[in-house]
């Protein structure tokens, strides 16, 4: 059973840097692709990035590319959201999240695991 631990979420100022990890477990993820996703308050949850495990393929939105980039440690079966520029409307609680089958990938039903999501305040 695939196990996804987040965490590295925290309070930054606008303008700042944070980093989240997600810890995977459970299986080998040589065909997954492994996302990033986050849910504002009162909104709902939106893709934000994703890697192909096995080739480094990366995917991002429109909202953070350029400022957030996704990257994996094969060897520590991790996964990283390396977050620059922060910007208050990037505070939500951010997810990671795993998937053995996907199309586009940027949609949450194409998701089968999911990190218990690490909160992320950015203050103006």
């Amino acid at each position: 059973q695939v196990r996804l631990v987040d965490s590295g979420g925290g309070l930054m100022q606008a303008g700042g840097s944070l980093r989240l990890s997600c810890a995977a477990s459970g299986r080998t993820f040589g065909n997954y692709l492994m996302g990033w996703f986050r849910r504002a308050p009162g909104k709902e949850r939106e893709f934000v990035a994703a890697i192909t495990w096995s080739g480094g393929i990366t995917y991002y939105s429109n909202s953070v590319r350029g400022r957030f980039t996704i990257s994996r440690d094969n060897a520590k079966n991790t996964i990283y959201l390396h977050m620059n520029s922060l910007k208050p409307e990037d505070t939500a609680v951010y997810y990671c999240a795993a998937s053995g089958a996907y199309k586009s990938g940027t949609n949450e039903y194409e998701y089968d695991a999911w990190g218990q999501g690490t909160q992320v305040t950015v203050s103006s």
